[in-house]
Protein backbone atom coordinates (compact mmCIF):
# COMPACT_ATOMS: atom_id res chain seq x y z
CA UNK A 1 0.00 0.00 0.00
CA UNK A 2 1.22 3.53 -0.79
CA UNK A 3 -0.36 6.94 -0.83
CA UNK A 4 1.99 10.03 -2.32
CA UNK A 5 1.87 12.27 -5.01
CA UNK A 6 2.43 11.87 -8.54
CA UNK A 7 5.35 13.86 -9.68
CA UNK A 8 4.68 13.41 -13.52
CA UNK A 9 1.12 12.57 -15.58
CA UNK A 10 1.28 8.28 -16.28
CA UNK A 11 2.74 7.44 -19.06
CA UNK A 12 0.47 4.89 -21.17
CA UNK A 13 2.23 2.43 -23.74
CA UNK A 14 -0.05 -0.21 -25.62
CA UNK A 15 1.34 -4.05 -25.95
CA UNK A 16 1.35 -5.28 -29.30
CA UNK A 17 -1.88 -7.22 -27.93
CA UNK A 18 -3.58 -3.99 -27.42
CA UNK A 19 -3.53 -3.91 -23.70
CA UNK A 20 -2.84 -0.48 -21.51
CA UNK A 21 0.06 -0.29 -19.84
CA UNK A 22 0.82 2.59 -17.39
CA UNK A 23 3.98 3.46 -16.00
CA UNK A 24 4.10 6.22 -12.77
CA UNK A 25 6.37 7.73 -10.70
CA UNK A 26 4.73 8.65 -6.62
CA UNK A 27 6.35 10.53 -3.87
CA UNK A 28 6.27 9.69 -0.42
CA UNK A 29 7.11 12.33 2.39
CA UNK A 30 8.49 11.75 5.96
CA UNK A 31 8.76 14.40 7.96
CA UNK A 32 10.71 14.15 11.76
CA UNK A 33 12.52 16.27 14.39
CA UNK A 34 16.08 15.73 14.42
CA UNK A 35 18.14 15.45 17.58
CA UNK A 36 18.40 19.01 17.39
CA UNK A 37 14.55 19.54 17.01
CA UNK A 38 14.92 21.17 13.24
CA UNK A 39 11.98 19.65 11.51
CA UNK A 40 13.36 17.21 8.36
CA UNK A 41 12.10 16.03 5.36
CA UNK A 42 12.65 13.11 3.08
CA UNK A 43 11.45 12.57 -0.11
CA UNK A 44 10.99 8.72 -1.46
CA UNK A 45 10.06 8.28 -5.11
CA UNK A 46 8.34 4.85 -6.15
CA UNK A 47 7.92 3.63 -9.65
CA UNK A 48 4.26 2.30 -10.27
CA UNK A 49 2.97 0.07 -13.40
CA UNK A 50 -0.83 -0.76 -13.85
CA UNK A 51 -2.15 -2.40 -16.68
CA UNK A 52 -5.55 -2.99 -18.78
CA UNK A 53 -8.48 -1.12 -17.46
CA UNK A 54 -6.88 0.51 -14.45
CA UNK A 55 -3.88 1.79 -16.67
CA UNK A 56 -6.07 3.37 -18.79
CA UNK A 57 -8.25 4.79 -15.32
CA UNK A 58 -5.01 6.36 -14.15
CA UNK A 59 -4.16 8.16 -17.44
CA UNK A 60 -7.41 9.66 -17.83
CA UNK A 61 -8.02 10.40 -13.34
CA UNK A 62 -5.00 11.10 -12.44
CA UNK A 63 -2.11 14.17 -13.59
CA UNK A 64 1.09 15.54 -11.98
CA UNK A 65 0.54 16.31 -7.96
CA UNK A 66 -2.80 13.84 -7.76
CA UNK A 67 -2.68 12.48 -4.25
CA UNK A 68 -3.70 8.94 -4.63
CA UNK A 69 -3.20 5.47 -3.14
CA UNK A 70 -2.27 1.98 -5.02
CA UNK A 71 -2.11 -1.25 -3.65
CA UNK A 72 -0.25 -4.44 -4.78
CA UNK A 73 2.90 -6.47 -4.63
CA UNK A 74 6.33 -5.37 -5.06
CA UNK A 75 8.24 -6.69 -7.90
CA UNK A 76 12.02 -6.90 -8.74
CA UNK A 77 12.91 -7.86 -12.82
CA UNK A 78 16.20 -7.57 -14.08
CA UNK A 79 18.01 -7.77 -17.02
CA UNK A 80 21.34 -6.99 -18.45
CA UNK A 81 21.89 -3.37 -20.16
CA UNK A 82 24.36 -3.58 -23.18
CA UNK A 83 27.53 -3.74 -21.29
CA UNK A 84 26.75 -7.08 -19.94
CA UNK A 85 25.98 -5.90 -16.69
CA UNK A 86 23.12 -7.10 -14.68
CA UNK A 87 20.41 -4.26 -13.67
CA UNK A 88 17.96 -4.18 -11.37
CA UNK A 89 14.52 -2.22 -11.12
CA UNK A 90 11.96 -2.44 -8.32
CA UNK A 91 8.55 -1.46 -8.83
CA UNK A 92 4.89 -1.52 -7.46
CA UNK A 93 2.50 -3.72 -9.57
CA UNK A 94 -0.89 -1.75 -8.75
CA UNK A 95 -3.65 -3.42 -8.31
CA UNK A 96 -6.37 -1.10 -7.12
CA UNK A 97 -5.85 3.07 -6.92
CA UNK A 98 -8.06 5.54 -4.97
CA UNK A 99 -8.14 9.37 -6.24
CA UNK A 100 -7.73 10.99 -3.19
CA UNK A 101 -8.03 14.40 -4.30
CA UNK A 102 -9.30 16.32 -7.70
CA UNK A 103 -8.60 19.49 -9.65
CA UNK A 104 -11.07 22.31 -9.11
CA UNK A 105 -13.52 22.99 -11.78
CA UNK A 106 -11.83 26.32 -11.88
CA UNK A 107 -9.07 25.32 -13.62
CA UNK A 108 -6.64 26.89 -11.65
CA UNK A 109 -5.09 24.54 -10.60
CA UNK A 110 -5.47 23.93 -7.05
CA UNK A 111 -6.41 20.84 -5.28
CA UNK A 112 -9.81 20.01 -3.41
CA UNK A 113 -9.45 17.48 -0.87
CA UNK A 114 -12.73 15.02 -2.11
CA UNK A 115 -12.81 11.33 -2.68
CA UNK A 116 -12.98 10.93 -6.57
CA UNK A 117 -12.89 6.99 -7.34
CA UNK A 118 -11.81 3.75 -6.25
CA UNK A 119 -10.78 1.28 -9.20
CA UNK A 120 -9.80 -2.21 -9.01
CA UNK A 121 -7.97 -3.96 -11.85
CA UNK A 122 -10.36 -6.82 -11.31
CA UNK A 123 -13.32 -3.96 -11.86
CA UNK A 124 -15.11 -4.56 -15.19
CA UNK A 125 -17.92 -3.18 -17.00
CA UNK A 126 -21.21 -4.91 -16.62
CA UNK A 127 -19.62 -7.24 -13.68
CA UNK A 128 -22.68 -7.93 -11.58
CA UNK A 129 -21.08 -10.96 -10.07
CA UNK A 130 -21.44 -9.73 -6.75
CA UNK A 131 -25.63 -9.10 -7.09
CA UNK A 132 -26.65 -11.98 -4.96
CA UNK A 133 -24.32 -11.50 -2.51
CA UNK A 134 -26.44 -10.98 1.14
CA UNK A 135 -23.94 -8.05 1.98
Amino acid sequence: MIIGRLGADPEVRYTQNNTALATMRVATNERYRDSNGELQEITEWHRLVAWGRLAENCQQLLKKGSMAYFEGPIQTRSWEDKDGQKQYMTEIKALTMQVLDSRTDSGSGEYSTAKKEEISVNDSEGNDEDDDLPF
